[in-house]
């Protein structure tokens, strides 16, 4: 083992690894809220010429809309730079862990990846019942009728459920069209599959959800090649500039992200 690590330690510094023979890894890990830092790093190493093709690691049950929408448009904008990006899925990479990743130049997921989910969810609570029993009420003053729908003191009326589906009926519409716009499948076909169901990395390499099936390492391997990089890649990232010999000694290790619903109002 110590004489393997060591090959790769000379791989990554020897003439085999001119400079400029890069490959970025950006990190997307746990419930996505914001796309700040994503959008900042995939467009960091979009505009680097030393940067040949970008990895990114998505671990994720997915999390909010808009911010799962900007970084899908953002490797969808790096792809049409013809810059290569390869979506590497860890344990969980469902919802709008699978929204970022349909535009990626390939996809590649572990056989026991879960991913898919692609539907739309809306959660609140109800507790107009324990107020009853607590002897309180809420006081509303508003000036639209629907100011205050959804709201947890009262439960949603049918009409207010009509206009809320709607407007999750039109994100989901939203999801399918980019997946498939991302993925160049057929929209019929990704909406026969689009019912929130979850998939292994095998079932969706049966559906044509990705591309291959592989690890962390695999795909940048695959990365680089696609790229054109001969021998060894040098993968640098935003904490840090290491070798692959450093993601082949697990410093890179993922946790499994706990469940794959979560409540907030609406969410991927």
């Amino acid at each position: 083992m110590t004489l393997v690590v060591a090959a790769f330690v000379l791989a990554s510094l020897s003439d085999d690894v001119p400079l400029g023979e890069k490959v970025a890894l950006v990190k997307v890990e746990g419930i996505i809220l914001s796309s700040k830092e994503t959008v900042k790093e995939l467009k960091k190493y979009r505009e680097d010429s030393s940067i040949k093709a970008i990895v990114v690691r998505v671990n994720s049950p997915g999390g909010a809309v808009v911010p799962s929408q900007e970084i899908y448009s953002e490797i969808k904008k790096t792809t049409g730079k013809k810059k290569i990006v390869v979506v590497s899925m860890g344990s969980l990479a469902a919802s709008g862990g699978y929204y970022i990743s349909a535009p990626a130049t390939k996809i590649i997921a572990n056989q026991g990846t879960l991913t898919g989910s692609i539907g739309v969810i809306m959660e609140t609570l109800n507790i107009s019942g324990l107020m009853l029993k607590l002897g309180v009420s809420s006081e509303v003053v508003k000036s639209g009728k629907y100011k205050d729908i959804a709201s947890m003191y009262r439960g949603i009326g049918k009409e207010e459920r009509t206009i809320l589906q709607g407007v999750l009926d039109d994100t989901h519409s939203q999801f399918i069209e980019a997946v498939s716009e991302g993925r160049h499948m057929p929209i019929e076909k990704v909406r026969e599959i689009a019912d929130g169901r979850i998939f292994t990395g095998r079932q969706a390499l049966a559906l044509g959800l990705v591309d291959k099936l592989g690890t962390l390492q695999d795909a940048v391997y695959e990365a680089a090649k696609m790229a054109g990089i001969k021998g060894e890649p040098h993968v640098v990232s935003k904490k840090e500039d290491f070798s692959l010999t450093d993601l082949l000694s697990n410093k890179l290790n993922l946790n499994l992200l706990p469940g794959l619903k979560i409540n907030y109002l609406m969410s991927f």
